[in-house]
Protein backbone atom coordinates (compact mmCIF):
# COMPACT_ATOMS: atom_id res chain seq x y z
CA UNK A 1 0.00 0.00 0.00
CA UNK A 2 1.47 3.55 -1.29
CA UNK A 3 0.54 5.75 1.54
CA UNK A 4 -1.44 9.29 0.02
CA UNK A 5 -0.88 12.36 2.07
CA UNK A 6 -2.99 14.96 2.18
CA UNK A 7 -1.23 18.75 3.28
CA UNK A 8 -2.78 21.73 3.67
CA UNK A 9 -0.23 23.61 2.14
CA UNK A 10 -1.63 27.10 3.40
CA UNK A 11 -1.66 26.71 7.31
CA UNK A 12 0.62 27.60 9.97
CA UNK A 13 2.32 30.67 10.24
CA UNK A 14 4.38 30.28 7.53
CA UNK A 15 2.73 28.03 4.46
CA UNK A 16 4.08 27.25 1.57
CA UNK A 17 7.07 28.63 2.06
CA UNK A 18 7.49 25.96 4.65
CA UNK A 19 5.08 23.13 3.71
CA UNK A 20 6.45 22.99 -0.06
CA UNK A 21 10.59 22.13 0.54
CA UNK A 22 8.98 19.51 3.95
CA UNK A 23 7.32 18.12 1.28
CA UNK A 24 10.13 17.71 -1.07
CA UNK A 25 12.06 16.90 1.23
CA UNK A 26 9.91 13.79 2.70
CA UNK A 27 9.41 13.10 -1.38
CA UNK A 28 12.92 12.48 -1.49
CA UNK A 29 13.27 10.29 1.47
CA UNK A 30 10.62 7.74 1.19
CA UNK A 31 10.14 6.18 -2.44
CA UNK A 32 6.64 4.83 -2.05
CA UNK A 33 4.33 7.40 -1.14
CA UNK A 34 2.43 10.04 -2.69
CA UNK A 35 1.62 13.70 -1.22
CA UNK A 36 -1.15 15.76 -2.11
CA UNK A 37 -0.60 19.31 -1.78
CA UNK A 38 -3.51 21.41 -0.95
CA UNK A 39 -4.28 25.34 -1.60
CA UNK A 40 -3.84 28.06 -3.98
CA UNK A 41 -2.80 26.14 -6.85
CA UNK A 42 -1.00 29.27 -8.68
CA UNK A 43 1.15 30.10 -5.49
CA UNK A 44 2.18 26.30 -5.16
CA UNK A 45 2.58 25.35 -8.80
CA UNK A 46 5.30 28.94 -8.48
CA UNK A 47 7.03 27.38 -5.32
CA UNK A 48 7.39 24.19 -7.04
CA UNK A 49 9.33 25.30 -9.95
CA UNK A 50 10.66 22.11 -11.46
CA UNK A 51 9.34 19.78 -9.48
CA UNK A 52 5.75 20.65 -10.19
CA UNK A 53 6.33 17.38 -12.87
CA UNK A 54 7.37 15.10 -9.78
CA UNK A 55 3.99 12.25 -10.72
CA UNK A 56 4.44 11.30 -6.88
CA UNK A 57 3.46 15.09 -5.90
CA UNK A 58 -0.03 16.81 -6.88
CA UNK A 59 -1.86 19.81 -6.31
CA UNK A 60 -5.89 19.98 -4.99
CA UNK A 61 -6.80 23.86 -5.54
CA UNK A 62 -8.55 25.20 -2.44
CA UNK A 63 -9.64 29.21 -2.65
CA UNK A 64 -9.74 29.77 1.03
CA UNK A 65 -7.61 29.74 3.95
CA UNK A 66 -8.63 29.12 7.74
CA UNK A 67 -6.81 31.61 9.08
CA UNK A 68 -4.98 30.91 12.88
CA UNK A 69 -7.42 33.65 14.25
CA UNK A 70 -10.76 32.10 12.85
CA UNK A 71 -13.28 30.80 15.56
CA UNK A 72 -14.16 26.87 14.20
CA UNK A 73 -17.67 27.72 13.64
CA UNK A 74 -16.85 30.67 11.44
CA UNK A 75 -14.44 28.09 9.37
CA UNK A 76 -16.67 25.45 9.58
CA UNK A 77 -19.43 27.71 7.79
CA UNK A 78 -17.97 29.98 6.17
CA UNK A 79 -14.87 28.66 4.68
CA UNK A 80 -15.65 25.15 3.14
CA UNK A 81 -13.11 25.63 0.00
CA UNK A 82 -10.48 26.14 2.76
CA UNK A 83 -7.18 24.30 2.31
CA UNK A 84 -8.28 22.40 5.67
CA UNK A 85 -11.65 21.86 4.79
CA UNK A 86 -10.67 20.60 1.65
CA UNK A 87 -7.69 17.93 2.95
CA UNK A 88 -9.46 16.44 5.23
CA UNK A 89 -12.46 15.56 2.84
CA UNK A 90 -10.19 14.17 0.36
CA UNK A 91 -9.52 11.69 3.49
CA UNK A 92 -13.40 11.25 3.68
CA UNK A 93 -13.56 10.56 -0.01
CA UNK A 94 -11.09 7.66 -0.07
CA UNK A 95 -8.60 9.85 -2.52
CA UNK A 96 -5.97 10.66 0.98
CA UNK A 97 -5.24 8.41 3.32
CA UNK A 98 -3.96 10.88 5.78
CA UNK A 99 -4.26 14.98 6.44
CA UNK A 100 -1.90 17.01 7.86
CA UNK A 101 -2.17 20.58 8.67
CA UNK A 102 -0.62 23.15 10.93
CA UNK A 103 -3.49 24.92 10.83
CA UNK A 104 -5.78 26.34 13.64
CA UNK A 105 -6.15 23.82 16.35
CA UNK A 106 -9.76 24.36 17.16
CA UNK A 107 -11.40 24.52 13.31
CA UNK A 108 -8.93 21.63 12.46
CA UNK A 109 -11.19 19.16 15.39
CA UNK A 110 -14.26 20.30 14.62
CA UNK A 111 -13.85 20.28 11.05
CA UNK A 112 -12.48 16.63 11.40
CA UNK A 113 -15.04 15.63 13.70
CA UNK A 114 -18.02 16.93 11.54
CA UNK A 115 -16.43 15.41 8.15
CA UNK A 116 -14.74 12.21 9.42
CA UNK A 117 -16.97 11.62 12.57
CA UNK A 118 -15.73 9.04 15.62
CA UNK A 119 -15.43 5.77 15.86
CA UNK A 120 -17.70 3.57 17.72
CA UNK A 121 -17.15 3.73 21.36
CA UNK A 122 -15.19 7.59 21.01
CA UNK A 123 -17.14 10.09 22.63
CA UNK A 124 -14.50 12.84 21.90
CA UNK A 125 -11.42 12.95 19.43
CA UNK A 126 -8.09 13.29 21.71
CA UNK A 127 -4.88 15.52 20.98
CA UNK A 128 -1.63 12.76 21.00
CA UNK A 129 1.99 13.22 20.95
CA UNK A 130 5.00 11.75 21.72
CA UNK A 131 7.68 13.39 24.17
CA UNK A 132 10.92 12.17 24.65
CA UNK A 133 12.61 10.52 27.86
CA UNK A 134 15.39 9.43 29.98
CA UNK A 135 14.95 5.73 28.40
CA UNK A 136 16.01 7.01 25.19
CA UNK A 137 11.97 6.11 23.79
CA UNK A 138 9.12 7.89 24.18
CA UNK A 139 5.69 8.39 26.13
CA UNK A 140 2.52 9.55 24.72
CA UNK A 141 0.64 11.85 26.19
CA UNK A 142 -3.16 12.99 26.09
CA UNK A 143 -5.43 14.55 25.30
CA UNK A 144 -3.24 18.39 24.79
CA UNK A 145 -5.83 20.59 24.17
CA UNK A 146 -8.99 19.35 22.65
CA UNK A 147 -11.41 18.32 25.71
CA UNK A 148 -10.82 20.72 28.49
CA UNK A 149 -13.78 19.66 30.30
CA UNK A 150 -13.34 15.79 30.11
CA UNK A 151 -15.25 13.35 32.11
CA UNK A 152 -13.78 10.36 33.82
CA UNK A 153 -15.52 8.30 30.56
CA UNK A 154 -13.40 10.00 28.14
CA UNK A 155 -10.67 9.86 30.41
CA UNK A 156 -11.07 6.24 29.91
CA UNK A 157 -11.42 6.30 26.41
CA UNK A 158 -8.12 8.39 26.25
CA UNK A 159 -6.46 5.80 27.56
CA UNK A 160 -7.58 3.07 25.24
CA UNK A 161 -6.83 4.92 22.20
CA UNK A 162 -3.38 5.67 23.94
CA UNK A 163 -2.60 1.96 24.21
CA UNK A 164 -3.61 1.03 20.92
CA UNK A 165 -1.27 3.76 19.38
CA UNK A 166 1.81 2.90 21.34
CA UNK A 167 1.41 -0.28 20.80
CA UNK A 168 0.77 -0.15 17.02
CA UNK A 169 3.79 2.38 16.06
CA UNK A 170 6.44 1.73 19.47
CA UNK A 171 5.63 -1.86 19.26
CA UNK A 172 4.69 -2.25 22.86
CA UNK A 173 2.50 -5.64 23.40
CA UNK A 174 1.17 -3.76 27.29
CA UNK A 175 1.76 -0.23 26.84
CA UNK A 176 1.81 1.44 30.97
CA UNK A 177 -0.80 3.38 31.34
CA UNK A 178 -0.84 6.48 34.34
CA UNK A 179 -2.78 8.73 35.34
CA UNK A 180 -1.56 12.70 35.36
CA UNK A 181 -2.35 13.81 39.10
CA UNK A 182 -0.75 16.08 41.92
CA UNK A 183 0.64 12.85 43.63
CA UNK A 184 1.00 9.26 42.98
CA UNK A 185 -0.94 8.84 46.28
CA UNK A 186 -4.88 7.43 46.17
CA UNK A 187 -6.65 10.29 47.86
CA UNK A 188 -5.00 12.97 45.67
CA UNK A 189 -6.80 14.56 42.56
CA UNK A 190 -10.78 15.69 41.99
CA UNK A 191 -12.95 13.27 42.03
CA UNK A 192 -12.68 13.12 38.23
CA UNK A 193 -9.90 11.87 38.56
CA UNK A 194 -10.28 9.25 40.95
CA UNK A 195 -13.13 8.02 39.08
CA UNK A 196 -11.10 7.13 35.93
CA UNK A 197 -8.70 5.54 38.50
CA UNK A 198 -11.49 3.09 39.60
CA UNK A 199 -12.60 2.80 35.58
CA UNK A 200 -8.82 1.77 34.31
CA UNK A 201 -7.75 -0.48 37.74
CA UNK A 202 -11.00 -2.71 36.70
CA UNK A 203 -10.32 -2.62 32.89
CA UNK A 204 -7.97 -5.11 31.33
CA UNK A 205 -4.95 -1.86 30.45
CA UNK A 206 -1.92 -2.32 32.05
CA UNK A 207 -2.43 0.57 34.60
CA UNK A 208 0.11 1.55 36.75
CA UNK A 209 -1.76 4.41 39.31
CA UNK A 210 -1.05 8.14 39.52
CA UNK A 211 1.97 9.98 38.42
CA UNK A 212 3.72 13.35 38.21
CA UNK A 213 5.09 15.53 35.69
CA UNK A 214 8.21 14.71 36.41
CA UNK A 215 7.49 11.02 35.38
CA UNK A 216 6.58 11.47 31.76
CA UNK A 217 10.39 12.33 30.87
CA UNK A 218 11.59 9.22 33.57
CA UNK A 219 10.92 6.57 30.96
CA UNK A 220 8.38 4.47 33.50
CA UNK A 221 5.18 4.66 31.81
CA UNK A 222 4.28 4.66 28.25
CA UNK A 223 0.62 6.37 27.88
CA UNK A 224 -0.04 9.38 30.39
CA UNK A 225 -3.63 10.66 30.23
CA UNK A 226 -4.69 13.70 31.23
CA UNK A 227 -7.67 16.21 30.07
CA UNK A 228 -7.14 19.00 27.35
CA UNK A 229 -6.10 21.94 29.79
CA UNK A 230 -3.52 20.33 32.26
CA UNK A 231 -2.11 18.40 28.53
CA UNK A 232 -1.79 21.53 26.57
CA UNK A 233 0.08 23.65 29.86
CA UNK A 234 2.23 20.61 30.31
CA UNK A 235 3.70 20.39 26.68
CA UNK A 236 4.37 23.97 25.84
CA UNK A 237 5.60 24.16 29.46
CA UNK A 238 8.43 21.41 28.27
CA UNK A 239 8.92 23.13 24.84
CA UNK A 240 9.52 26.01 26.91
CA UNK A 241 11.90 24.13 28.88
CA UNK A 242 13.87 22.77 26.03
CA UNK A 243 14.10 26.62 24.80
CA UNK A 244 15.60 27.75 28.07
CA UNK A 245 18.04 24.87 28.13
CA UNK A 246 19.04 25.41 25.01
CA UNK A 247 19.80 29.53 25.15
CA UNK A 248 21.83 28.68 28.47
CA UNK A 249 24.03 26.03 27.02
CA UNK A 250 24.57 28.16 23.95
CA UNK A 251 24.92 31.63 26.41
CA UNK A 252 26.99 29.48 28.76
CA UNK A 253 29.67 28.52 25.49
CA UNK A 254 30.08 32.18 24.16
CA UNK A 255 31.02 33.78 27.37
CA UNK A 256 35.18 33.51 26.81
CA UNK A 257 37.47 32.21 24.23
CA UNK A 258 38.15 28.73 27.04
CA UNK A 259 34.76 28.60 26.98
CA UNK A 260 34.33 28.73 23.39
CA UNK A 261 37.24 26.23 23.19
CA UNK A 262 34.93 24.01 25.61
CA UNK A 263 32.31 24.21 23.43
CA UNK A 264 34.26 22.41 20.84
CA UNK A 265 35.67 19.79 22.79
CA UNK A 266 32.03 19.27 23.77
CA UNK A 267 30.66 19.36 20.10
CA UNK A 268 29.57 15.89 19.69
CA UNK A 269 27.61 16.12 23.20
CA UNK A 270 26.10 18.91 22.59
CA UNK A 271 24.71 18.05 19.07
CA UNK A 272 23.77 14.72 20.53
CA UNK A 273 21.73 16.73 23.46
CA UNK A 274 20.06 19.40 20.50
CA UNK A 275 18.74 16.26 19.11
CA UNK A 276 17.33 14.92 21.99
CA UNK A 277 15.38 17.41 23.73
CA UNK A 278 14.63 19.54 19.94
CA UNK A 279 11.04 20.00 19.60
CA UNK A 280 10.83 20.18 16.25
CA UNK A 281 11.83 16.19 16.34
CA UNK A 282 8.38 15.53 18.31
CA UNK A 283 6.06 17.76 16.21
CA UNK A 284 3.33 15.55 14.63
CA UNK A 285 0.08 15.70 17.43
CA UNK A 286 -2.24 12.81 15.47
CA UNK A 287 -6.21 13.46 16.94
CA UNK A 288 -6.78 9.81 18.00
CA UNK A 289 -10.37 8.33 17.68
CA UNK A 290 -11.52 9.64 14.41
CA UNK A 291 -12.49 7.35 11.21
CA UNK A 292 -9.13 8.72 9.40
CA UNK A 293 -6.02 9.82 10.17
CA UNK A 294 -5.71 13.74 10.97
CA UNK A 295 -1.50 14.91 12.44
CA UNK A 296 -1.82 18.20 13.54
CA UNK A 297 1.36 20.45 13.28
CA UNK A 298 2.69 23.40 15.73
CA UNK A 299 1.73 26.22 13.84
CA UNK A 300 5.08 27.39 13.91
CA UNK A 301 6.82 25.06 12.47
CA UNK A 302 10.13 24.82 10.35
CA UNK A 303 10.29 22.77 7.55
CA UNK A 304 12.43 19.92 9.73
CA UNK A 305 9.18 20.17 12.49
CA UNK A 306 6.80 19.97 9.39
CA UNK A 307 8.62 16.57 7.99
CA UNK A 308 8.20 15.30 11.25
CA UNK A 309 4.50 15.63 11.17
CA UNK A 310 4.69 14.05 7.82
CA UNK A 311 6.31 11.09 8.85
CA UNK A 312 3.74 10.35 12.06
CA UNK A 313 1.23 10.59 9.53
CA UNK A 314 2.78 8.18 7.20
CA UNK A 315 3.49 5.66 10.02
CA UNK A 316 0.03 5.96 11.47
CA UNK A 317 -1.28 5.04 7.41
CA UNK A 318 1.07 1.76 7.41
CA UNK A 319 -0.04 0.65 10.24
CA UNK A 320 -3.52 1.47 9.88
CA UNK A 321 -4.02 3.22 13.39
CA UNK A 322 -7.90 3.63 13.45
CA UNK A 323 -8.93 0.63 12.31
CA UNK A 324 -7.01 -0.87 15.19
CA UNK A 325 -8.51 1.28 17.37
CA UNK A 326 -12.21 0.12 15.70
CA UNK A 327 -11.15 -3.20 16.16
CA UNK A 328 -9.20 -3.26 19.53
CA UNK A 329 -11.43 -1.06 21.55
CA UNK A 330 -14.23 -3.64 22.28
CA UNK A 331 -11.98 -6.49 23.41
CA UNK A 332 -10.24 -3.75 25.34
CA UNK A 333 -13.65 -2.55 27.10
CA UNK A 334 -15.14 -5.93 26.90
CA UNK A 335 -12.04 -8.56 28.42
CA UNK A 336 -12.14 -9.12 32.35
CA UNK A 337 -9.21 -8.13 34.19
CA UNK A 338 -7.11 -10.20 35.21
CA UNK A 339 -6.58 -11.42 39.21
CA UNK A 340 -3.26 -10.09 40.20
Amino acid sequence: MTPRIALDAMSGDHGPPVIVPAALKILSEYQDIQLILVGDEIILKRMLGRHVSNQRLSIYHASQIVEMTDLPSYAMRSKRDSSMRVAINLVKQGQADACVSAGNTGALMATARYVLKTLPGIDRPAIITALPNMQDTSTYVLDLGANIDATSEHLFQFAVMGVVLANAVNNIPQPRIGLLNIGEEEIKGNETIKETSRLLSSSPVNYIGFVEGDDIFKGMVDVVVCDGFVGNVSLKTTEGVAKMISHYVKQGFKKNIFTRLAALIALPVLSNLRKKIDPRRYNGASLLGLKGIVVKSHGSADTLAFGYAIREAIIEVQKNVPAQIDHQLATLLNEPKEAG
